[in-house]
């Protein structure tokens, strides 16, 4: 076995010339924002990025908020904070939720004009005293400082996120508040011991979507993978900075 990295070819290929609807998530949508020719590397030619190494205490988080919030969902009241942050909402049975939460299924949508078959996956549903659906998106991190508001550049990510959730909900016929809920959920430092538990400070930041963009991202992406050329790369893109920085290394030293 080589000792060194091989990248993983990735499977499920645009085709321009296949009929069949073609599945694109959210996270793709959103690298093609971010950089138009590691989408289309992904997407049509199947080479990704590489991974990293996967969070998995974000993703135990996220797995025990479901089960928490899923209490007071069978209640049918709110959970105690959303009654501490005085908000009008409680956790919403639906049928489809459980398929709306996982991975490869999530909450779809066919896009007829490009046959893009966009889906993304929820974390949890709300609804208001209007019967407005509200979406939940679920943090976990460790900072030094309390976590009250989305302010950070790459903070964009997560709006888009909820926006592309609200746009995806609201063409499967649902009325969707504009406004969705980061439930936050900060790992503290300051404790004497770790006595086999991680405690953290949980804060609810609102966030009021506009989710005008995602028809326009959806056709140029489309645009994108039905190109015959590599498209430009993103200025602001790491990546394919580092592969023109090696390129050029290895082409003077050969």
């Amino acid at each position: 076995m080589s000792r060194y990295y091989t990248p993983k070819r990735l499977k499920n290929l645009y085709r321009p010339d296949d009929s069949t609807p073609f599945k694109l998530s959210r996270s793709k949508i959103d690298l093609f924002l971010e950089c138009p020719r590691c989408f289309y590397l992904d997407r049509r030619l199947g080479v990704g990025r590489p991974t990293g190494f996967p969070f998995n205490l974000n993703s135990a988080v996220d797995a025990l908020l479901k089960k928490e919030f899923d209490i007071y969902r069978v209640k049918g009241s709110p959970h105690p904070l959303i009654k501490q942050y005085g908000i009008d909402a409680i956790p919403v049975p639906h049928d489809d939720l459980d398929k709306w939460r996982h991975n490869f299924t999530g909450v779809q949508y066919l896009h007829k004009e490009t046959n893009l078959l966009i889906f993304g996956a929820i974390d949890d549903l709300w609804q208001n005293s209007d019967e407005e659906y509200i979406v939940i998106d679920y943090k976990a991190t460790s900072k030094n400082e309390r976590i009250i508001e989305l302010n950070a550049d790459w903070h964009i990510g997560y709006k888009r996120q909820m926006e592309m959730y609200q746009w995806l909900l609201r063409h499967n016929n649902l009325p969707v508040s504009d406004t969705g809920y980061f439930v936050y959920c900060n790992g503290r430092t300051d404790k004497q011991a770790f006595d086999a538990k991680l405690e953290f400070d949980v804060t609810i930041i609102p966030y009021t979507g506009t989710d005008g963009w995602v028809e326009g991202a959806i056709i140029e992406a489309h645009q994108c993978l039905n190109n015959k050329h590599l498209p430009e790369a993103s200025g602001s893109c790491d990546y394919c900075a580092y592969r023109n920085a090696a390129e050029s290394v290895i082409v003077t030293s050969t």
